[in-house]
């Protein structure tokens, strides 16, 4: 009888595996955005949701769970029944750094979830107060060094990725700052404008237009590679910091135990999404730049991010307010 049954279930994951592949999808497919209207993850999730719904054939509905700095959407999602019609906008900028700062965390970002596909990138930058007198990375690390614990860094808040940057460049250039954390990143850049701090780490789409008024001083995006937003302005890892890497990575993720059908089919009409020249340029217009290739596996990404910020937490003591 054992065996039977076992053989039965067998076949019936087959059935639903090829249902999938030869039907999916069906009806409409709900893309999770963990956080409020309005941000760049919401901006990106309806990019994708329009590509995604003429590529596949369904509406793509995107639908708004937002609490916990991205954790309440991101677990309705994991914990959804993992038949394709349930997908989450992921951002290593949440997922991440939350578990990071939180490891007791119920949301295991690496293990509840498998990848469709990474979206895009965005980098964060060095901006500095224009009251701070340096020309470039190198100068600002040396100008730090001269005043541990004095300059002001701020940031959208404890544990958000331009924190952990923070403490990451803290840690590879031996400086010390002193964390000035706002509700929001946008707080923060008024402080930094009004020379009530000294610099911060921001998105460099939130920071653009005053870095070319001339009002902020950018020293270098935290990406490995120049970013197609202001190609002009190089790494930190160009000039001072060799090796410096951080920014925010966004994919589409769908509960662990998604079939593998599924998956592929998603992911081959992402591909085609992504390759669209007005999709790359509306992904620009919100500081980002698409992924694609071999290195755009966000599985791994997720996984390295988690690896990478969980240490940068642990040696700093950062833990969830």
């Amino acid at each position: 009888m054992k065996t039977l049954l076992k053989t039965l279930a067998a076949l019936l994951a087959c059935a639903a595996a090829f249902g999938a592949r030869a039907d999916y999808p069906d009806r409409p497919i709900r893309l999770v955005v963990p956080f409020s209207p309005g941000g760049n993850i919401d901006a990106t999730a309806r990019i994708v949701a329009e590509g995604l719904t003429k590529e596949l054939g369904q509406t793509v509905i995107v639908e708004n769970r937002a609490g916990a700095a991205g954790m309440v959407g991101s677990e309705y999602v994991a914990r959804a029944t993992p038949d394709g019609y349930t997908t989450l906008l992921g951002s290593t900028g949440a997922l991440a750094t939350g578990k990071a700062i939180n490891p007791s965390l119920a949301l295991s970002p690496d293990k509840d979830f498998v990848a469709a596909s990474a979206i895009a990138r965005a980098p964060l930058v060095l901006a500095v107060s224009p009251q701070v007198k340096v020309k470039d990375v190198a100068e600002f690390i040396a100008y730090a060094k001269q005043r541990p614990g004095q300059l002001t860094m701020a940031s959208s808040g404890v544990g958000t990725a331009a924190h952990l940057t923070g403490e990451l460049f803290q840690k590879l250039s031996g400086t010390k700052f002193l964390h000035v954390p706002y509700k929001g990143s946008a707080l923060a850049v008024a402080d930094l404008l009004g020379g009530h701090v000294e610099l911060t780490f921001d998105q460099l789409a939130s920071t653009l237009p005053q870095i070319r008024a001339g009002q902020l001083h950018a020293l270098g995006v935290t990406t490995a590679a120049r970013s197609s937003v202001l190609p002009s302005l190089p790494t930190l890892a160009e000039t001072g910091l060799p090796g410096f890497e951080s920014s925010t990575t966004t994919g589409l993720l769908f509960p662990a135990g998604t079939p593998a059908a599924v998956i592929d089919k998603v992911r081959v009409a992402m591909q085609k999404v992504l390759a669209m020249p007005e999709t790359k340029e509306k992904f620009l217009a919100l500081g980002s730049d698409v992924l694609s290739g071999p290195d755009a596996d966000f599985d791994r990404i997720l996984a390295d991010e988690l690896k990478k910020w969980t240490e940068v937490a642990r040696e700093a003591q950062i833990s969830a307010p």
